[in-house]
């Protein structure tokens, strides 16, 4: 006898005697995509559902329905609204998407995105370095092996992402000052402290 089953999305909801809805082909990536952008189901506009889940006492998804739509009755209406607004604005670029923007957005994203990807740092190192007025450099092959990412003034710098600091046990142990830097929406932010506290 098998340890492990697997009960597909389809059948959870039979076996729960939920309808399912049938959606077009590429519909629902479309709709998750507008979602996203739109914060339709966000629960400052749903509710908190893990939360709400808990405030049920019934057992059906009748109840559950008749419960939610008591509580939330405008929520549906109003996520409705917002993911509707962001398929407009989806409709209105789509007459402008040609094959020449889609070959400039393959190599923004293959050439431009990957060299930045690899080669941020020195964007850090500089921008820290005119914040400080400071000079700058990259490091070289025998300092990148120590763990010297490259220099502010006469000051050995490591760049790193903030989840290093959870994992300060690392067997691999930098003697220098470290920037942390993490990814935001529109760029990447970096915490110089230990920089500034070295001054």
């Amino acid at each position: 006898m098998k340890t492990k089953i697997k009960i597909k999305s389809k059948e959870v909801k039979e076996l729960l005697g939920i309808t399912s809805f049938d959606f077009p082909k590429y519909s629902t990536q479309i709709l998750n995509l507008a979602n996203q952008n739109a914060q339709g189901t966000r629960p400052a506009v749903v509710g908190q559902m893990s939360e709400l889940i808990k405030e049920f006492s019934g057992k059906s998804i009748n109840e559950w329905e008749e419960w939610y739509l008591n509580t939330h009755p405008d929520a549906i209406q109003k996520a409705t609204g917002r993911i509707v607004e962001m398929i407009e604005n989806f409709k209105d670029v789509m007459n402008e998407i040609d094959r020449e923007m889609i070959e400039k957005w393959v190599y923004d994203l293959v050439v431009i995105k990957t060299f930045i990807g690899l080669r941020f740092q020195e964007a850090v190192l500089k921008k820290v370095s005119q914040i400080l007025n400071k000079s700058y450099r990259l490091s070289i092959p025998e300092e990148e092996a120590v763990g010297i990412d490259g220099y502010i003034g006469d000051i050995p710098v490591s760049i790193k992402p903030e989840t290093y600091q959870i994992k300060k046990n690392l067997s691999e142990e930098i003697n220098v000052r470290i920037l942390y830097y993490k990814k935001v929406k529109d760029g990447i932010s970096v915490d110089i402290v230990e920089l500034i506290e070295s001054e």
